[in-house]
């Protein structure tokens, strides 16, 4: 068996997501794995190089996980020859200029979601990457998690017959900052910095809607910014210039209506942080990140509505569990593998800079669709 050593250029691993997700659960697993086997009697041992801003941040990060390589200086990490693949997980306003870098210095590009700020500069990223001839991916994890991938499943063999209508619920509370800290960084809440609730969600729902039910083709959104007064790390008080909800109605190819609503404003009273119910003809299914229920046409109860009786049953029950039938790693982790496998052995891979524009694009169109009050086109973004 013959190792082979794949140096990462890691950008942005001191952020919440960078750190844990890409680099412990993903790349950091690899390694505890010993590796990751692409075939043919070679496995990929990643090397991760940590960039970014911070040396101290950096260096900790470093010593943590017993790593060697940080650097402050992205030109010098991307003229070294010895590095193949630069990822990006910084804050969104940074994002598009040092992928730019990465692309004309011939590395490899795995970035974070959204890819760029705009839908003009997200095309422009896909186009230079092609030109380049560099193999290029966007983080599109929700599609690896367990209860999609069971969702999936249902859609493949025909559980549904015609889908009718998504219904999708997503968020949970942010504490404010100022008497708990909060969970997410405060430039999420600045439009100035690229933050906000559609620009961070909006993609996620484009790709989902997109591989499982249809392309998107028209987008109807409302937006608030329910908590206008925050707190940053420093225990400043800021004002909050983002969208922290957003309320979309989506028309997909094929007629499937979705809706979902995302809310960094609300409490979670469900079983997951998101939720996705479809309605078919045939049955019907709730998928949250882990679970999936089902209910189908042959076991659907007959409720009659009456406001003056109390309910004598638990809707909930009468949903069955779609059993796991297999073991799922982490989403991040699984897509990695295939993203590393795709540079390294050639092997498909559709999610990629082009696939990472067309939710840059619902984004964009969503928050055009907010301010003008109506609903908007979606149009086919061609390869």
């Amino acid at each position: 068996m013959t190792r082979k050593t794949v140096r990462i250029a890691m950008n942005g691993v001191t952020g919440r997501m960078g750190h844990r997700q890409h680099l412990v659960r993903s790349i950091l697993a690899l390694r505890e794995q010993g590796g990751l086997d692409i075939g043919e009697g070679t496995v990929l041992w990643p090397e991760p190089v940590l960039v970014g801003r911070r040396e101290l941040a950096l260096r900790a990060l470093a010593d943590r996980y017993g790593l060697e390589h940080v650097s402050t200086d992205l030109d010098a990490v991307l003229a070294d020859p010895s590095v193949d693949i630069y990822f990006d997980a910084q804050a969104t306003s940074a994002r598009e200029d040092a992928v730019e870098r990465a692309i004309a210095a011939g590395k490899h590009v795995y970035t974070e979601k959204p890819s760029a700020t705009g839908l003009a500069g997200a095309l422009d990223l896909a186009r230079r990457a092609e030109e380049a001839g560099i193999k290029h991916g966007v983080v599109q994890d929700k599609l690896f998690l367990p209860g999609l991938l069971k969702l999936k499943r249902l859609i493949d063999g025909g559980f549904f017959g015609r889908v009718l209508s998504v219904r999708g619920e997503f968020g949970y509370w942010v504490f404010e900052g100022d008497w708990q800290p909060a969970q997410r960084p405060s430039w999420n809440y600045r439009a100035q910095d690229g933050g906000g609730i559609v620009v961070d969600m909006f993609p996620h729902w484009e790709y989902v809607l997109h591989e499982l039910f249809g392309r998107v083709r028209t987008v109807q959104a409302l937006t608030a910014t329910l908590v206008p007064r925050r707190w940053d790390e420093r225990d400043k008080p800021y004002d909050a210039t983002a969208d922290d909800a957003a309320y979309g109605i989506f028309e997909l190819e094929g007629g499937v209506v979705a809706q979902i609503n995302s809310s960094w404003a609300v409490r979670v009273n469900r079983d997951e942080l998101v939720e996705f119910q479809v309605d078919g003809v045939e049955g019907s299914a709730v998928a949250g990140l882990r679970n999936c229920r089902v209910q189908h046409r042959g076991t659907t109860p007959k409720p009659v509505w009456n406001p003056d009786l109390p309910a004598t049953h638990s809707f909930r029950d009468q949903w069955q569990e779609v059993p796991d039938n297999g073991e799922f790693d982490n989403g991040f982790k699984a897509q990695w593998e295939l993203f590393l496998k795709h540079v390294y052995a050639d092997a498909p891979y559709r999610w990629d800079l082009l696939a990472g524009a067309r939710g840059v694009q619902l984004a964009e169109l969503g928050l055009r669709s907010a301010a003008e009050g109506r609903r908007v086109d979606v149009p086919e973004i061609a390869p």
